[in-house]
């Protein structure tokens, strides 16, 4: 059993883990405030610009209209922008996002390149010996649209150029504080169809479609809006994930709080029994020279007697 001295040093350790944790909840809960306020500003534009796409895309001969718009009828190659945390201390928060990825398209029946958005995504799919064909970690705190587009237009240039048959984007949907899920939402070609957003947060967007007149062309316009909305996709896909991470650390520091404290109590109630048995012992020690003080003490005087 240790002593009652190392047992005090860990005591000390432990509650020196538990402060550094406490205060690492508090700056994520600040930060997780804000990347919600960022996160819930954007989808209105999004949803809109959604609207926008959707209402031009779905007119008659939309695979003639974009190279964006048109799948290939051979899949050989797969593109994945994979969105993860530059930094630990989230729990399984980068963890469970890869594993997901890799139950996706591990199997893939086409070669997977990945483009990876965030140092921890990038070191676990090195790890795992997949084909990273950018990296674009250390993204600012709270990031600009100009600081995620160069992730779309690239994307956006891999599938044009043919390097890409199709590309999927992958992140962490922010639900609430205490869910965020996996997801995958297929980013080119554009599947109108396919894609769901969420317009029934914003009510007062639901009505009758109204009539347009676009100005100039569809074809120009198309050039123009289609590679923007691709990386509108990430650049909220980052926000995001954003959201998550900070959600998943000040929960998973949280719970390290809470059982530091369990731990130092526990602690304290080992601490307590040696002390006690030190004690208790020294006592017994005290107790049995006495005794023996005493004894000797009768025999000196009888032998003088």
């Amino acid at each position: 059993m240790a002593s009652a001295r190392e047992m005090r040093l860990r005591i000390k350790s432990v509650k020196n883990i538990s402060q550094v944790t406490r205060a690492l909840q508090a700056v994520s809960a600040s930060k997780v405030r804000k990347a919600i306020a960022a996160l819930m500003g954007t989808r209105p534009y999004a949803t809109k610009a959604w609207q926008v796409l959707t209402h031009v895309a779905g007119q008659p001969g939309r695979d003639t209209l974009h190279p964006l718009l048109t799948g290939r009828e051979t899949i050989k190659k797969t593109l994945v922008v994979v969105v993860t945390g530059d930094r630990g201390l989230a729990g399984a928060y980068n963890t469970n996002l890869i594993r997901f990825v890799l139950r996706k398209f591990s199997n893939s029946s086409t070669p997977v390149s990945y483009i990876a958005v965030g140092r921890k995504g990038r070191d676990l799919l090195i790890r795992r010996r997949m084909d990273v064909i950018a990296d674009f970690s250390n993204l600012p705190a709270a990031p600009s649209f100009a600081d995620v587009s160069a992730v779309g237009r690239l994307a956006v240039d891999e599938y044009l150029s043919g390097n890409a048959d199709e590309v999927y984007l992958v992140y962490t949907d922010f639900i609430n504080m205490a869910r965020q899920d996996p997801t995958v939402k297929k980013l080119l070609p554009l599947e109108v169809d396919a894609q769901q957003e969420r317009v029934e947060t914003f009510e007062a967007i639901k009505h009758t479609p109204a009539a347009y007149l676009y100005e100039p062309a569809e074809r120009e316009i198309l050039d123009e809006i289609i590679p923007r909305f691709s990386a509108l996709q990430v650049y909220q896909a980052v926000l995001e994930s954003q959201a998550s991470e900070h959600a998943a650390r000040m929960i998973a520091m949280r719970n390290a709080t809470d059982n530091a404290i369990e731990l130092v109590s526990a602690l304290q109630l080992q601490y307590n029994k040696v002390r006690q048995q030190t004690i208790t012992s020294d006592m017994l020690d005290i107790a049995g020279g006495a005794e023996a003080l005493a004894q000797a003490t009768s025999q000196a005087g009888g032998e003088n007697g």
